[in-house]
């Protein structure tokens, strides 16, 4: 299932750049554009630059987010290489800010589908999941901040005009990005119910996440009621849900965003 994701979201990246973005020649950001503004001061190849540069970050991915999502990882960059190639370089629209908006948004459905389901396009991609991991800042944030280093550094030594819309475009992909991907999103989920020590049990071997538990009445019948209060991400309050109906189907569950988690939190 995963792998047919990533490979479906490398397929929407590919569409993005072939039909939207490469044809008005938007600058390259992430690795690739990195590696393009060390080559031209230093002797060194491109494609072998990219090589070097893109091997370490797979290392730390490796040690700091698991096999898995290295694995994916490669299988995407394997993928997309193989879009990019097959896919014709074809002006969709005529208008380079209509590409850039729509090339933007169309790659950041790509890219947030692949890491919603543990996988990423590579290079920048590795950092700013592991950055993300380790606070509170979202991944279409770290990565619009960092790729938009490197299209300033571009837009120097190239085209000004086409480093602004290529930094328009990598904003909208961010913005894109934290829609699809909302695991950075945290939820805190209050659930009053009558049932709550096997709902408590049921939620410790089910879900990784501290639970505080207290008692209470309900205000018009004084019946005596537990209130379980969890921090979690988006994607594990239908998990939840399903656990609490399945001990409790009149429980009053409230669920309501969380601004920041001060203190242990699991990432994973």
């Amino acid at each position: 299932m995963k792998f047919c994701v990533v490979v479906m979201g490398s397929l929407i990246i590919g569409l993005a750049f072939n039909l939207f973005l490469v044809p008005y020649g938007i600058l390259s950001s992430g690795i690739s554009g990195l590696a393009i503004l060390i080559g031209l001061v230093t002797p060194f190849d491109t494609g072998l630059l990219n090589l070097l540069l893109n091997v370490p970050i797979l290392i730390l991915g490796y040690f700091k987010l698991g096999k898995e999502i290295v694995f994916n990882t490669i299988i995407c960059v394997l993928a997309l290489s193989f879009f990019l190639y097959i896919i014709p370089v074809i002006r969709v629209a005529d208008d380079i800010l209509l590409s850039c908006i729509f090339g933007g948004v169309i790659a950041g459905a790509g890219i947030g589908l692949i890491l919603k389901y543990s996988g990423t396009s590579g290079g920048f991609d590795i950092i700013a999941m592991i950055v993300s991991r380790i606070s509170n800042v979202s991944i279409g944030l770290l990565l619009t901040s960092m790729n938009g280093l490197i299209v300033l550094a571009s837009g120097s030594v190239f085209n000004w005009s086409l480093a602004l819309y290529t930094m328009l475009s990598i904003y909208i992909t961010g913005k894109v990005i934290d829609v699809v991907h909302t695991n950075h999103i945290k939820l805190t989920m209050q659930i009053v119910t009558t049932n709550g020590n096997a709902i408590r049990e049921a939620l410790i071997k089910s879900v990784y996440r501290g639970i505080t538990l207290t008692n209470g009445y309900g205000g018009y019948t004084l019946e005596q009621k537990q209130i379980l209060m969890m921090v979690v991400t988006r994607y594990e309050t239908m998990l939840i849900k399903q656990i609490v109906r399945k001990h409790d189907s009149r429980a009053f569950i409230n669920i309501y965003e969380t601004v920041e988690v001060d203190g242990k939190f699991a990432k994973n």
